[in-house]
């Protein structure tokens, strides 16, 4: 792990397990298990050794189709934020946790207000990165179809939408109804403070998610089209100039 500090940030990289670096992330915030003390505002870069399926806090694990995973050495974890599941692998995703304590002026207590700075800053990484039109969506909940499912495939406060250029539909209109997710946010709430979870896709591959879950041999065929659309990767390569474009725009 390294660190450094911007400004009011504590800057933190991190690489390891996925099951590790969920168990590290949890902490931060949980006055259960190891406190950090004082809670500062926060800004980790997490990468991944291995591939796991992250199951959202509330999932039940029949979502995923156990025997599909060990076949393909995919772990199975489960994260402390809500949300649906998320393959993460090593070069897929850039992976942020942000971390507020309580009483900060980031700090919201309204749930979803809360993350409304998180996509902010995303979004305006993201069009200096060159993703055009990328901005953070502040309406109500969308699900679209396989959202109770898979994390992308739900559209919630502070999650970062970008054009979707080939919608034809009347609806693509709605903002936010038919443009592809790219950045995908988690909370966990605690009396100390709140992690936001970030995963911002650097190549998204629905089928291998789909091949992962407890479905029959149509419905991941369906699952794998439906899915190809509600997101999109980012244009950042390793994911590194876009931390640091996102350092740069933080609160």
């Amino acid at each position: 792990m390294s660190s450094s500090h911007r400004t009011k940030w504590l800057v933190e990289h991190r690489s390891g397990t996925v099951a590790d670096l969920h168990a590290s992330s949890a902490v931060l915030v949980s006055p259960n298990d190891v406190p950090v003390s004082p809670l500062a505002r926060t800004a980790r870069c997490l990468q991944p050794i291995d591939s796991a399926l992250v199951l959202g806090s509330s999932q039940p694990e029949a979502v995923a189709d156990a025997s599909a995973c060990a076949r393909a050495g995919v772990g199975l974890v489960r994260r402390r934020s809500g949300g649906g599941a998320v393959l993460v692998q090593p070069g897929a995703q850039l992976w942020v946790d942000l971390v507020v304590p309580a009483g900060d002026p980031l700090f919201d207590e309204d749930v979803a207000r809360a993350a409304w700075w998180v996509g902010e800053a995303w979004a305006l990484a993201l069009r200096h990165a060159g993703l055009a039109g990328a901005e953070a969506w502040k309406g109500q909940l969308l699900r679209r179809p396989w959202g109770s499912i898979a994390c992308f495939a739900l559209l919630g406060a502070g999650e970062v939408t970008v054009p979707d250029v080939t919608a034809t539909d009347v609806t693509a209109s709605v903002p936010g109804r038919q443009w592809p997710k790219v950045v995908g946010v988690s909370q966990r709430r605690t009396r100390l403070g709140a992690l936001f979870q970030c995963s911002c896709l650097l190549r998204w591959e629905p089928a291998e998610l789909a091949a992962l879950l407890a479905l029959s041999p149509p419905e991941r065929e369906q699952a794998s089209r439906e899915l190809r659309d509600v997101a999109l990767a980012a244009p950042a390569g390793d994911g590194e100039q876009l931390f640091e474009e996102l350092l740069a725009v933080l609160p």
